[in-house]
């Protein structure tokens, strides 16, 4: 027997303690309101609490349901004969497949009652500075829906904690999670698959669970994620109609109900300052996107002139200052192999006649628009690829990968597949075992990367001796050392980072984006040491650095970058 009790105004939401529940709500003045109680996975009301506006405060209506059963029961609001979910419900009933539609008015979805109590095992948000963070940004229903993933329960949270073994052999220990929460799954007819816009922010997407509880799931994935040492992010892309406060309690909410380590919010919908200046998010990873550092490294990967002072900017800056990650590719635009596949976007599929999605890509098809079966453009695109991976890691902000992208992931030219649930947006992991060069090839730059202080300082970049080293933190140099070829047609730069600290070695790396070969001078690499070659984009990193003969000038071929280390003498005598 369910019997009412006085409730309280606050929280928001159905509240569980035991056999009793809080509900709350906003219900506009002079509109009536009822609580409707169902039997779990029934749609007919069991029960009906008629929630009087005498009752309430303002436009909170509130009140109590105690029953040793509760648990086992399901809710809505009808708000004025209309059938309403509760805008803070914690998980949804009757949405348990992806893409069909659901009536609420007929009871077809309804508010789940979530106890309180999860055994986290101790488990605690990672803190992992800015500066050592490799992000991995992922959409949890197509990183493994399609069949080639392998994994036992595809398209779920599940599936995601499935790849953690391969996520920590690349290197990366930060995902980013498009939106997880139960968003609208139709928007003007098309099916919307990537999530964005209204939901219900605070239900964990029931199609994303492979049980019954996604709530549950979501738990367990960001604490198997802990346990390998994985940060784990959520974009929040709040709509139009979302209340900042309502926005910030949802932040708070994920914050400390599922361990979540930072959030990506567009800074439109909540402003920025406002963000920040919260104090609890003050112990969080806020972030915003911006798409300043794609546009000019990929201008620079295809060769456009007139960039070497911007890429000089892209390479030094630190991002975290901004609350932003580098990424040269993302969702929104081409895969990094459609990028140097396709000259013109192929969104024909959308139904939208071509006429969506970005229309200034800076990508180059490398000779052929699409598949090509010439080996020199395929072997071209290839060592395009490797060059724009070689460009995100060796920049000094937090380097943010596109799931996929590491192994050729195909999306056949579509940049902007918003809507197409299906193998066109799913990651297609079959490229993988046909092709596991490139894989290789960022899992070696992952390590380098992270083996090298002076590619991932915590702090900003200066051009100066900080550490009485006898180089600046930072230089540029071209064909001659210490000045950098900044005019129009230059489309080559060579950078050097002082090592930070007695166990790092200073890096020297020389860019060279043009069609033509190009000599790079060698700036000192201090008293007592040489230059050594680490690797190229041609031949990949070394499992050895190896002493280069001439040690003040070296030849790049075109489009090619080279990574050079600076070691002792004595060591490189003694093989070290």
């Amino acid at each position: 027997m369910m019997i009412k009790r006085e409730g309280i105004p606050q929280p928001f939401g159905a509240h569980a303690e035991k056999d009793k529940v809080n509900f709350a709500v906003q219900v506009p003045r002079g509109q009536k309101c009822e609580l409707l109680l169902y039997r779990a996975g029934k749609n007919i009301p069991e029960i009906v609490f008629e929630m009087p506006e005498e009752e309430g405060i303002g436009e909170v209506r509130y009140l109590a349901v105690e029953g040793k059963n509760i648990s086992r029961y399901e809710y809505n609001y009808r708000i004025n004969k209309k059938v309403c979910m509760d805008p803070y419900v914690k998980e949804i009933a009757g949405k348990k497949a992806f893409g069909i539609r659901q009536n609420l008015q007929e009871h077809e979805i309804r508010g789940k009652i979530v106890p309180s109590g999860y055994d986290w095992n101790g488990d605690k948000r990672l803190h992992i500075p800015w500066n050592e963070v490799v992000a991995y940004s992922l959409h949890v229903r197509g990183f493994t829906k399609h069949s080639s993933s392998k994994v036992a329960h595809k398209g779920t949270f599940l599936g995601v904690t499935e790849k953690i073994p391969y996520l920590k052999e690349l290197g990366i220990n930060q995902i980013q999670c498009m939106p997880v929460y139960e968003f609208e799954e139709y928007v003007n007819g098309q099916i919307n698959y990537w999530g964005y816009g209204e939901g219900y922010y605070f239900a964990p997407k029931h199609s994303y669970a492979a049980g019954k509880n996604a709530s549950t799931e979501l738990k367990d994935m960001v604490r198997a994620c802990h346990e390998a040492g994985i940060e784990v992010v959520l974009e929040m892309p709040f709509g139009e109609k979302t209340s900042v406060q309502t926005a910030l309690e949802c932040l708070k909410f994920y914050m400390m109900e599922y361990h979540i380590d930072g959030f990506v919010v567009n800074p439109y919908s909540v402003p920025w300052d406002i963000l920040n200046a919260d104090p609890f998010l003050k112990d969080i990873k806020l972030m915003r996107k911006d798409d300043g550092y794609q546009n000019v490294m990929r201008r620079f990967l295809k060769g456009d002139e007139n960039m070497v002072n911007d890429v000089m900017w892209a390479l030094e800056h630190n991002s975290a200052e901004d609350g932003k990650c580098n990424y040269i590719t993302g969702h929104t635009g081409f895969t990094l192999w459609d990028l140097v596949s396709y000259d013109g976007k192929h969104n024909e599929g959308n139904g939208e006649r071509n006429q969506d999605g970005p229309e200034f890509n800076y990508s180059w098809n490398c000779g052929a628009e699409g598949p090509s079966r010439k080996k020199a453009v395929m072997a071209l695109r290839k060592n395009q690829a490797e060059n724009a991976f070689t460009l995100l890691l060796t920049s000094q902000g937090t380097p943010c990968l596109l799931a996929g992208d590491e192994f050729y992931n195909s999306q056949k030219g579509n940049n902007n597949v918003y809507c197409q649930d299906n193998e066109t947006a799913w990651v297609n992991w079959s490229r993988l075992k046909t092709d596991d060069s490139l894989f290789r090839h960022v899992k070696s730059l992952i390590g380098f990367r992270k083996e090298h202080g002076c590619l991932h300082r915590r702090d900003g970049l200066k051009g100066m001796d900080r550490n009485g080293c006898g180089m600046p933190d930072v230089s540029f140099h071209g064909e001659y050392a210490w000045r950098a070829m900044t005019d129009v047609a230059s489309r080559q730069l060579g950078a050097m980072y002082a090592a930070e600290g007695e166990k790092d070695e200073a890096c020297f790396i020389a860019y060279n984006m043009h069609w033509i070969p190009h000599p790079f001078a060698l700036p000192s690499p201090g008293k007592g040491k040489k230059w050594m070659l680490a690797g190229t984009t041609a031949d990949g990193l070394l499992e050895k650095p190896e002493p280069l003969e001439e040690q003040k000038i070296i030849e790049l071929k075109e489009r090619s970058i080279s990574l050079l280390v600076s070691r002792k003498k004595s060591e490189i005598d003694e093989g070290i």
